[in-house]
């Protein structure tokens, strides 16, 4: 199940969605063509949970300054990929909702609390966390609760057989929360290694679920 567009209409034009795309694509190009490497950037800018906790700093940057800069880094071209597929999906209507600066926040915010998700759930590890992941999910989490009727159009494939249909937001980001959950269980039962940090997913969902609405703009009235 891929997902890559919605008849959701917006009535803003998403700079701020456009812009983080853009500066997630930047960023992985630096990666790929510094002679650090993907892999020694991570470890220099990424999130790593014991130093988030401990504070030992053994980093080029400080811990917190890291929580930032591990969003903006991803390990492949699918991660990169399959992240600013869904931002582009549905940050736009997000960003309508909130407003340009208060949805830059609330992605940063998502992405921050997401951090700490993984970080709680595995916080002697010295592996870092990079990727948009955990500030997308948060948009995800946005985008069911406001719009849970709107259509996804989304690629269906099984073995030979493929097809588009127009599902409800409710059973595509449903579905995709469902796959975090049981991937993030499952993974407890391994040793730490690197992979996929399930719980940064399942933290920004939940944080962008349960908050969106106190972030959404008052309505203002004029009296007469």
């Amino acid at each position: 199940m891929i997902p890559f567009k919605d008849d959701n209409p917006t009535q803003t034009f998403p700079y701020v969605t456009i812009g983080l795309i853009a500066l997630n694509c930047v960023a992985f190009i630096w990666q790929i063509t510094s002679p650090l490497g993907i892999n020694k950037i991570a470890y220099y800018y990424g999130a790593i949970p014991q130093n988030l906790i401990s504070f030992d700093i053994v980093q080029p940057i400080h811990p917190v300054t890291s929580i930032f800069t591990s969003m903006f880094l991803h390990g492949g071209f699918f991660h990169l990929g399959g992240n600013m597929l869904y931002l582009w999906i549905f940050g736009n209507n997000i960003e309508d909702a909130l407003g340009h600066i208060r949805f830059l926040i609330f992605y940063l915010f998502s992405g921050i609390v997401a951090v700490y998700a993984h970080t709680i759930m595995d916080a002697h590890s010295l592996i870092p966390m990079i990727g948009a992941s955990g500030a997308v999910s948060g948009v995800l989490g946005a985008y069911l609760l406001l719009f849970p009727k709107a259509k996804i159009y989304t690629f269906l494939f099984f073995v030979f057989f493929w097809q588009i249909v127009r599902l409800p937001a409710l059973v595509v980001i449903g579905f995709w929360i469902l796959i975090q959950i049981v991937s993030g269980i499952m993974s407890q039962e391994f040793e730490q290694q690197g992979g996929v940090a399930w719980f940064a997913h399942i933290g920004g969902f939940l944080i962008g679920l349960i908050t969106i609405k106190l972030w959404l703009p008052r309505k203002r009235y004029v009296a007469y």
